[in-house]
């Protein structure tokens, strides 16, 4: 699983290389837009009359990603080194299988502990329960609710929500390293 998602990480790091210097930030707008200048990425990599290539940078899914990557300042992944830095070792290994998959397997290797990094952890076995204890009775009523409580403790949280400051994710933002520039492929 982790091999084929590699694979599919490395194709689109080659497919998208440079991608960084076509965006565009246009600040007339309350809130910055980020933009993509798709001719200048097709023609400086000579592929304006590649069809797939178009059709990808034309799709809802590449929008999504440009909103989601196209910010400089944010939390970065092994996408965007993969995009930065790797471009040489990914160019000198199209013509040597054994490192590609080399590379395909650190790759693969990196997936799994960034997914699991207690892997101990994460393969622990649920007991089965004992034989006939579906039988016992010893389970309580479950108690009615108050619900006056119930009230209560809605806006007592409500009141500490709105006070509070926004919550904030744990990733540690950085910049975004741009890489190479498009014209290079």
């Amino acid at each position: 699983d982790k091999e084929v998602r590699a694979i599919f990480l490395r194709l689109f790091a080659q497919l998208f290389q440079g991608y960084r210097s076509c965006l565009q930030l246009i600040r007339i707008h309350a809130e910055p837009v980020i933009h993509f200048h798709k001719a200048a990425f097709l023609g400086q990599r000579g592929l304006i009359e590649n069809d797939f290539l178009t059709k990808v940078l034309n799709g809802m899914a590449f929008a999504g990603f440009v909103s989601e990557r196209g910010p400089p300042f944010r939390a970065c992944d092994l996408f965007d080194e993969l995009v930065a830095f790797e471009v040489e070792r990914i160019k000198a290994e199209e013509g040597n299988p054994p490192k590609m998959i080399k590379h395909v397997r650190e790759l693969a290797e990196q997936l799994f502990k960034n997914e699991n990094p207690n892997p101990h952890i994460a393969f622990q076995k649920v007991p089965r329960p004992t034989e006939g204890s579906h039988l016992r009775v010893h389970i309580l009523p479950f108690p009615r609710i108050n619900e006056c409580r119930v009230q209560e403790l809605l806006q007592e949280g409500l009141a500490r929500s709105q006070g509070a400051p926004p919550a904030s994710r744990g990733d540690k933002k950085c910049v975004v390293p741009a890489g190479p520039p498009v014209g290079m492929f």
